[in-house]
């Protein structure tokens, strides 16, 4: 869609207002809204002004004037609010007109770019599942003197005994058995199915929508393969259609990646493959159908992997779900077919066009600008300098005996971990000017103080229960 395309919108669907919308650079979602009248041709190079100073990681206040410039291209008509258009924005400097280095939209159109300077690909496909909860009930408050969390689902094992008006029906999902059952155990059908007619209202591909494993209403709606960009906005629609359809329903949504404790969590497996010239680069006849390049792909994705977790596992939380048992990853290590392994190759289809693998670790916290680009330029690294992954791991890892798992890399313990390792593992972001020293150096920054050390400075509920009586 071009300009002048988003104006005919505009005027075709009666369009009163035009939300101009970012991604923050922790990754949350970010907007103000213009009269229709204010957006023009020439608004689509001129942008809109606001204050960076006041978004967590840019700018000081005393450099704080910005531009949003809007992308003719991700223009919607938003699903929920009345007659309103909505874009996504990339962000640039008033003064020298240059794109923002630490705006994360910017970050993965350069890893594009970079990508195609090396001639490798074209182009680099990701297909997300993001895996999230919806609740009924989210209370949680820390202060001085307190500190507590209690969440609720009509779904949930625990509400088996609960005196419900009207009666209690049963049909409660056990721990680690929501994969797949037909309502009326599954009572989150209709809402899943409404997010998926809504983004496909905003021109989003849906492969499929399911129940998930854990109880207490986990739920999976899988996207569609898109280059980098173009995927990483889809997810940006994707969290606001869920939060917003959950909250229609009288319920809550949250992609916190762990907020149950002993069931599962959410991830985000992202599927991978380079193209170039419309030929998918990885089908070959190699391990499990794939070709050299992509088995160099996935030995720079393992080498890297806890630089890039870093990014794709953002969170003090995203380390709760990265434990045995729950099919989570835990090992840094490939298989066909394997979700216990970091990296998958699935089967299902022998179609060249089909081969890609998945990265099984990153979780749905990540700013997805910034974990795709990590992800790739990983990759990239990986196929430039024929990074052996080794053999694979086709068994169940939960159940080998620990001295088969010696030599088998783990999984970072906790984000403390991540952060280490992108310090002194990151020059392979660096190329292209993909991202810069000033984005690793207040990434690193605002995660060890503002989250990391918060955290590690107040008591914890289940501390009481350990210690009180010492």
């Amino acid at each position: 869609m071009t300009p002048r395309e988003v104006l005919a919108l505009c005027r075709e669907r009666e369009i009163y207002a035009v939300d101009l919308r970012f991604m923050d650079f922790p990754g949350l979602q970010k907007h103000f809204t213009i009269p229709v009248s204010e957006l023009t041709e020439q608004s689509f190079d001129e942008g809109f002004g606001f204050d960076g100073s006041s978004i967590r990681g840019w700018q000081a206040i005393n450099e704080s004037d910005m531009l949003v410039v809007p992308e003719a291209s991700t223009a919607i008509v938003d699903p929920f609010m009345t007659r309103t258009l909505a874009m996504t924005c990339n962000i640039q400097d008033p003064i020298t007109r240059e794109d923002y280095a630490k705006d994360p939209r910017n970050v993965a159109r350069k890893a594009e770019r970079y990508m195609r300077s090396t001639g490798i690909a074209d182009t680099a496909n990701f297909g997300p599942e993001c895996e999230f909860f919806v609740f009924d009930d989210v209370r949680f408050d820390s202060s001085q003197q307190h500190a507590f969390y209690y969440i609720d689902s009509q779904e949930g094992q625990w509400n088996r005994g609960r005196v419900e008006a009207g009666g209690n029906r049963g049909h409660k999902i056990r721990y680690g058995e929501g994969y797949f059952p037909v309502p009326p155990t599954d009572t989150l059908q209709d809402l899943r199915t409404e997010i998926m007619l809504r983004l496909q209202e905003c021109s989003v591909g849906v492969e499929a929508q399911h129940h998930e494993v854990a109880s207490g209403g986990q739920c999976e709606v899988d996207l569609k393969f898109a280059p980098l960009v173009q995927s990483a906005d889809q997810l940006l629609l994707y969290k606001y259609i869920v939060k917003n359809v959950a909250a229609r329903h009288g319920k809550t949504a949250t992609f916190m990646p762990k907020p149950i404790w002993n069931d599962a969590g959410s991830g985000m497996h992202l599927h991978f493959s380079l193209w170039k010239d419309a030929e998918n680069l990885f089908s070959g006849s190699g391990y499990a159908g794939l070709s050299d390049t992509a088995l160099y792909a996935i030995g720079g994705i393992l080498k890297h992997a806890y630089s890039v977790m870093a990014f794709a596992c953002p969170t003090t939380n995203s380390y709760k779900r990265l434990v045995p048992g729950y099919e989570a990853p835990v090992n840094l290590t490939y298989s066909s077919r394997n979700r216990s392994a970091a990296i998958r190759i699935p089967v299902h289809s022998p179609r060249p066009e089909n081969k890609r693998f998945e990265f099984r670790c990153p979780d749905p916290s990540s700013n997805s600008y910034l974990a795709m680009s990590a992800m790739l330029m990983a990759a990239l690294d990986g196929i430039e300098n024929r990074i052996d992954p080794g053999p694979p791991l086709d068994k169940d890892i939960y159940d080998l005996a620990p001295e088969e798992l010696v030599d088998v890399a783990r999984t970072p313990l906790s984000l403390d971990e991540s952060l280490l390792a992108l310090r002194k593992d990151h020059e392979f972001l660096l190329r292209g000017d993909v991202f810069t020293e000033d984005v690793i150096d207040t990434w690193i920054w605002y995660k060890s103080e503002k989250e990391i050390e918060a955290l590690r400075q107040r008591p914890h509920p289940f501390e009481f229960a350990m210690y009180y009586d010492i």
